[in-house]
């Protein structure tokens, strides 16, 4: 590896940057708000790359994801609050701290894995974060929604707070849809309907995690699914010669129904 290509020459083309003189005038003026939606962005490239098994697409994105941890380090550097060395060392002390069983004492090391929620509430401790005793405590707010939905959904049912089977979780799915329908007949508020809506995303992820599939990834098929057919739609519309805007809802279901055959021969 050359001089040119490894992470103190990033560090260096991210502080050039966001020179307050010198530097790129967009960088200049973001800040941890505005960075933060690419942070997440990114992951998600990441994890399509490793869902589409392309190893050079995901050196890529891993890069890019890189890049934001750089940045997030250097304005925390401009605030003086720490740098990205700071970042490297308490992960590095994190992931020995949490593996005594592969780091730690001959002792430790024989009495194998430890309690990983132990472990994680022993360092909220330390820094002095309040004790939260909720079987579905420290659930990350920052977290995708389908995400932490699912998360907040094992962590209660650690405690015997849910179902045996996924017959009943389906019939709760039900009656959600019918406590929206009802809401939508009745014109009720828009708050109200945004209020049974989530009920029925929050059921839909206790389907998928009853049925061990992942409610996100199963989304993102759905989105690519969709895709695939309006553009199929779009070009057989376009053969022909006529303009989707002017179709009636009947003639562009017609299609619609057109695309899926052949896209599921």
């Amino acid at each position: 590896m050359s001089d040119q290509h490894n992470i103190h020459n990033l560090l260096d083309i991210m502080q050039s940057l966001r020179d307050p003189k010198t530097g790129c005038s967009w960088d200049q003026v973001q800040t941890f708000q505005t960075i933060a939606p690419y942070t997440i962005e990114e992951a998600y490239e990441v994890a399509d790359a490793i869902a589409r098994n392309d190893m050079s697409e995901l050196c890529d994105e891993l890069g890019d994801l890189l890049l934001q941890v750089v940045y997030h380090s250097q304005m925390a550097a401009e605030q003086g609050a720490f740098v990205f060395a700071d970042v490297v060392q308490a992960i590095s002390e994190k992931m020995i701290r949490r593996h005594p069983h592969v780091f730690g004492s001959d002792e430790e090391i024989k009495r194998g894995k430890q309690d990983w929620e132990k472990f994680k509430q022993k360092e909220r401790h330390a820094k002095g974060i309040e004790s939260d005793d909720s079987a579905i405590a420290n659930v990350s707010s920052g977290l995708p929604s389908l995400l932490r939905a699912r998360k907040l959904q094992k962590k209660a049912a650690k405690v015997n707070f849910d179902w045996d089977d996924v017959g009943p979780v389906i019939n709760k799915l039900k009656e959600e849809i019918k406590e929206m329908e009802l809401v939508i007949a009745e014109h009720q508020s828009q708050e109200r309907l945004e209020d049974e809506i989530g009920d029925i995303l929050f059921s839909v992820v206790n389907v998928c995690r009853h049925t061990k599939v992942d409610a996100d990834i199963a989304l993102q098929k759905a989105n690519k699914k969709f895709e695939k057919r309006f553009r199929l739609m779009e070009r057989l519309v376009e053969e022909q010669d006529e303009k989707i805007q002017a179709l009636s809802q009947s003639q562009l279901d017609e299609y619609w129904n057109i695309a899926k055959q052949q896209l599921n021969k």
